[in-house]
Protein backbone atom coordinates (compact mmCIF):
# COMPACT_ATOMS: atom_id res chain seq x y z
CA UNK A 1 0.00 0.00 0.00
CA UNK A 2 1.52 3.36 -1.10
CA UNK A 3 -0.31 5.75 1.20
CA UNK A 4 1.68 7.31 3.58
CA UNK A 5 1.35 6.30 7.36
CA UNK A 6 2.99 7.59 10.74
CA UNK A 7 1.45 7.36 14.14
CA UNK A 8 -2.40 8.12 13.60
CA UNK A 9 -1.87 10.29 10.26
CA UNK A 10 -2.98 9.50 6.76
CA UNK A 11 -1.30 11.68 4.24
CA UNK A 12 -4.12 12.72 1.24
CA UNK A 13 -1.89 15.08 -0.64
CA UNK A 14 -2.88 13.87 -4.34
CA UNK A 15 -0.04 12.34 -5.94
CA UNK A 16 0.24 8.47 -8.34
CA UNK A 17 1.12 6.92 -5.03
CA UNK A 18 -2.54 7.46 -3.55
CA UNK A 19 -4.34 4.44 -2.24
CA UNK A 20 -7.97 4.42 -4.88
CA UNK A 21 -9.24 3.77 -0.96
CA UNK A 22 -8.26 6.22 0.93
CA UNK A 23 -8.82 9.06 -2.10
CA UNK A 24 -12.35 7.85 -2.02
CA UNK A 25 -12.75 8.64 1.59
CA UNK A 26 -13.37 12.80 1.19
CA UNK A 27 -15.17 12.16 -1.77
CA UNK A 28 -17.42 9.55 0.72
CA UNK A 29 -17.65 11.77 3.71
CA UNK A 30 -18.78 14.90 1.72
CA UNK A 31 -21.45 12.59 1.05
CA UNK A 32 -22.49 11.77 4.38
CA UNK A 33 -22.04 15.45 5.50
CA UNK A 34 -24.25 16.45 3.34
CA UNK A 35 -27.02 14.01 2.96
CA UNK A 36 -27.03 14.14 7.09
CA UNK A 37 -27.20 18.39 7.06
CA UNK A 38 -30.33 18.27 4.43
CA UNK A 39 -31.61 15.58 6.11
CA UNK A 40 -31.78 16.81 9.77
CA UNK A 41 -32.68 20.31 8.53
CA UNK A 42 -35.93 19.30 6.94
CA UNK A 43 -36.46 16.53 9.54
CA UNK A 44 -35.85 18.09 12.56
CA UNK A 45 -37.17 21.99 11.90
CA UNK A 46 -34.44 23.92 10.23
CA UNK A 47 -31.15 21.71 12.66
CA UNK A 48 -27.68 21.89 10.70
CA UNK A 49 -25.72 19.01 12.22
CA UNK A 50 -23.20 19.71 9.85
CA UNK A 51 -23.49 23.42 9.20
CA UNK A 52 -22.85 24.89 13.00
CA UNK A 53 -22.07 28.35 11.12
CA UNK A 54 -25.75 27.56 10.01
CA UNK A 55 -27.47 26.96 13.80
CA UNK A 56 -25.42 30.37 15.09
CA UNK A 57 -27.08 32.43 12.62
CA UNK A 58 -30.72 30.76 13.52
CA UNK A 59 -29.92 31.27 16.97
CA UNK A 60 -29.08 34.60 16.51
CA UNK A 61 -31.77 35.70 14.54
CA UNK A 62 -34.87 34.23 17.21
CA UNK A 63 -32.81 35.69 20.06
CA UNK A 64 -32.72 40.11 17.87
CA UNK A 65 -36.13 39.79 17.06
CA UNK A 66 -37.18 38.31 20.25
CA UNK A 67 -38.47 35.08 18.55
CA UNK A 68 -38.17 32.04 21.01
CA UNK A 69 -35.36 30.21 20.49
CA UNK A 70 -35.48 26.25 19.86
CA UNK A 71 -33.15 24.04 22.26
CA UNK A 72 -31.41 22.48 19.90
CA UNK A 73 -29.71 25.15 17.60
CA UNK A 74 -28.89 26.25 21.54
CA UNK A 75 -27.14 23.12 22.32
CA UNK A 76 -25.50 22.17 18.81
CA UNK A 77 -22.29 24.41 19.07
CA UNK A 78 -21.58 22.93 22.94
CA UNK A 79 -22.20 19.40 21.85
CA UNK A 80 -20.48 20.14 19.27
CA UNK A 81 -16.94 21.76 20.83
CA UNK A 82 -17.43 18.69 23.12
CA UNK A 83 -17.95 16.10 20.55
CA UNK A 84 -14.73 17.15 18.45
CA UNK A 85 -12.62 17.34 21.72
CA UNK A 86 -13.40 14.13 22.54
CA UNK A 87 -12.58 12.70 19.24
CA UNK A 88 -9.00 14.28 19.49
CA UNK A 89 -8.37 13.37 22.97
CA UNK A 90 -9.28 10.02 21.81
CA UNK A 91 -7.14 10.38 19.03
CA UNK A 92 -4.01 11.20 20.60
CA UNK A 93 -4.88 8.24 23.38
CA UNK A 94 -5.05 5.85 19.98
CA UNK A 95 -1.94 7.58 19.21
CA UNK A 96 0.09 6.80 22.59
CA UNK A 97 -0.27 3.05 21.90
CA UNK A 98 0.24 3.08 18.38
CA UNK A 99 -3.19 2.53 16.62
CA UNK A 100 -4.06 4.53 14.00
CA UNK A 101 -6.99 6.71 14.71
CA UNK A 102 -9.01 6.30 11.06
CA UNK A 103 -10.54 3.36 11.19
CA UNK A 104 -11.70 4.07 15.17
CA UNK A 105 -13.20 7.59 14.15
CA UNK A 106 -15.00 6.49 11.18
CA UNK A 107 -16.62 3.53 13.47
CA UNK A 108 -17.36 6.10 15.98
CA UNK A 109 -19.12 8.31 13.47
CA UNK A 110 -21.05 5.15 11.88
CA UNK A 111 -22.33 4.12 15.63
CA UNK A 112 -23.56 8.15 15.89
CA UNK A 113 -25.04 8.03 13.04
CA UNK A 114 -26.69 4.90 13.12
CA UNK A 115 -27.90 5.71 17.13
CA UNK A 116 -29.43 9.03 15.11
CA UNK A 117 -31.30 6.97 12.77
CA UNK A 118 -32.66 4.93 15.30
CA UNK A 119 -34.01 7.28 17.48
CA UNK A 120 -35.74 9.39 14.71
CA UNK A 121 -37.56 6.06 13.80
CA UNK A 122 -38.79 5.81 17.09
CA UNK A 123 -39.92 8.67 17.59
CA UNK A 124 -42.94 9.07 15.19
CA UNK A 125 -44.19 8.21 12.05
CA UNK A 126 -40.78 8.24 9.48
CA UNK A 127 -42.64 10.38 7.30
CA UNK A 128 -43.61 13.17 9.17
CA UNK A 129 -40.96 15.87 10.65
CA UNK A 130 -40.53 15.73 14.37
CA UNK A 131 -41.09 18.73 16.88
CA UNK A 132 -37.82 19.78 17.09
CA UNK A 133 -38.47 20.52 20.91
CA UNK A 134 -39.59 16.89 22.15
CA UNK A 135 -36.30 15.38 24.41
CA UNK A 136 -36.22 12.38 21.60
CA UNK A 137 -35.50 15.03 18.97
CA UNK A 138 -33.16 17.02 21.03
CA UNK A 139 -30.86 14.01 21.92
CA UNK A 140 -31.05 12.88 18.06
CA UNK A 141 -29.91 15.65 16.68
CA UNK A 142 -26.96 16.11 19.15
CA UNK A 143 -26.11 12.49 18.33
CA UNK A 144 -26.37 13.90 14.53
CA UNK A 145 -24.35 16.83 15.54
CA UNK A 146 -21.60 14.55 17.53
CA UNK A 147 -21.16 12.62 14.61
CA UNK A 148 -19.86 15.66 12.15
CA UNK A 149 -17.78 16.85 14.84
CA UNK A 150 -16.03 13.35 14.30
CA UNK A 151 -15.77 13.94 10.86
CA UNK A 152 -14.76 17.12 10.96
CA UNK A 153 -11.73 16.19 13.61
CA UNK A 154 -10.92 13.27 11.68
CA UNK A 155 -10.27 15.25 8.49
CA UNK A 156 -7.75 17.24 10.46
CA UNK A 157 -6.54 14.57 12.68
CA UNK A 158 -6.42 11.42 10.50
CA UNK A 159 -6.48 12.87 6.69
CA UNK A 160 -4.35 15.43 6.68
CA UNK A 161 -3.56 17.01 3.73
CA UNK A 162 -7.59 16.06 2.76
CA UNK A 163 -9.71 18.99 2.14
CA UNK A 164 -12.68 19.97 4.65
CA UNK A 165 -15.76 17.37 3.80
CA UNK A 166 -18.72 19.47 5.34
CA UNK A 167 -18.04 22.91 5.23
CA UNK A 168 -18.17 23.89 1.62
CA UNK A 169 -17.07 27.71 1.72
CA UNK A 170 -13.36 27.28 2.05
CA UNK A 171 -13.73 24.48 -0.78
CA UNK A 172 -15.83 26.75 -3.18
CA UNK A 173 -13.45 29.77 -2.66
CA UNK A 174 -10.31 27.63 -3.32
CA UNK A 175 -11.66 25.94 -6.07
CA UNK A 176 -12.51 29.18 -7.91
CA UNK A 177 -9.61 30.89 -7.28
CA UNK A 178 -7.91 27.77 -9.05
CA UNK A 179 -10.09 27.44 -11.75
CA UNK A 180 -9.67 31.41 -12.60
CA UNK A 181 -5.93 31.19 -12.19
CA UNK A 182 -5.86 27.74 -14.78
CA UNK A 183 -7.14 30.35 -17.05
CA UNK A 184 -5.14 33.26 -16.74
CA UNK A 185 -2.10 32.62 -15.49
CA UNK A 186 1.00 33.09 -17.41
CA UNK A 187 3.11 30.82 -15.48
CA UNK A 188 3.27 27.24 -16.55
CA UNK A 189 4.22 25.82 -12.75
CA UNK A 190 1.35 28.38 -11.48
CA UNK A 191 -1.31 26.39 -13.71
CA UNK A 192 0.07 23.57 -12.58
CA UNK A 193 -0.30 24.24 -8.74
CA UNK A 194 -3.57 25.39 -9.25
CA UNK A 195 -4.69 22.53 -11.22
CA UNK A 196 -3.50 20.14 -8.82
CA UNK A 197 -5.29 21.41 -5.92
CA UNK A 198 -8.67 21.67 -8.30
CA UNK A 199 -7.96 18.13 -8.99
CA UNK A 200 -7.92 17.92 -5.04
CA UNK A 201 -10.79 20.29 -4.46
CA UNK A 202 -13.75 19.16 -6.64
CA UNK A 203 -14.53 15.81 -5.42
CA UNK A 204 -15.52 16.87 -2.17
CA UNK A 205 -17.71 19.79 -3.37
CA UNK A 206 -19.69 17.67 -5.74
CA UNK A 207 -20.17 14.82 -2.97
CA UNK A 208 -21.25 17.58 -0.68
CA UNK A 209 -23.70 19.02 -3.97
CA UNK A 210 -24.79 15.31 -4.73
CA UNK A 211 -25.67 14.39 -0.78
CA UNK A 212 -27.48 17.40 -0.39
CA UNK A 213 -29.49 16.49 -3.41
CA UNK A 214 -30.12 12.76 -2.59
CA UNK A 215 -30.41 13.52 0.62
CA UNK A 216 -33.02 16.03 0.19
CA UNK A 217 -35.15 13.64 -2.18
CA UNK A 218 -34.55 10.78 -0.10
CA UNK A 219 -36.75 12.96 2.66
CA UNK A 220 -39.15 13.71 0.32
CA UNK A 221 -40.21 10.58 -0.52
CA UNK A 222 -39.13 8.46 2.95
CA UNK A 223 -38.99 11.20 5.77
CA UNK A 224 -37.01 10.68 8.37
CA UNK A 225 -35.88 7.05 7.08
CA UNK A 226 -33.63 8.37 4.55
CA UNK A 227 -31.25 8.60 7.88
CA UNK A 228 -30.11 5.11 6.46
CA UNK A 229 -28.66 7.02 3.69
CA UNK A 230 -25.67 8.49 5.73
CA UNK A 231 -25.81 5.54 7.83
CA UNK A 232 -24.95 3.24 5.30
CA UNK A 233 -22.45 5.56 3.58
CA UNK A 234 -20.59 6.17 6.69
CA UNK A 235 -20.84 2.15 6.98
CA UNK A 236 -19.18 1.69 3.49
CA UNK A 237 -16.39 4.65 4.12
CA UNK A 238 -15.50 2.29 7.78
CA UNK A 239 -15.05 -0.80 4.98
CA UNK A 240 -13.48 1.38 2.61
CA UNK A 241 -10.58 2.15 5.51
CA UNK A 242 -10.34 -1.72 6.58
CA UNK A 243 -9.39 -2.73 3.26
CA UNK A 244 -6.11 -0.59 3.68
CA UNK A 245 -3.02 -0.92 5.54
Amino acid sequence: MSAAVRGQQVNLVPSVDSSFCLGMLPFLLSLIAGATDVISFLGLDGLFTAHITGNLVILAAHIVSGGSAQLGPMLSVPIFIIALSSACLLAAVLEAIGVASLRPLLLLQFLLLLGFLVLCLGAGPPRSSLDANTAIAIVAGMLGVSAMAVQNGMVHISLKGAPATAVMTTNISILTIDVVNMLIAQDPNDVAKARSRARHTWPAVVGFALGCTLGAFCEMLIGLRSLALPAGLAFVALALARVTR
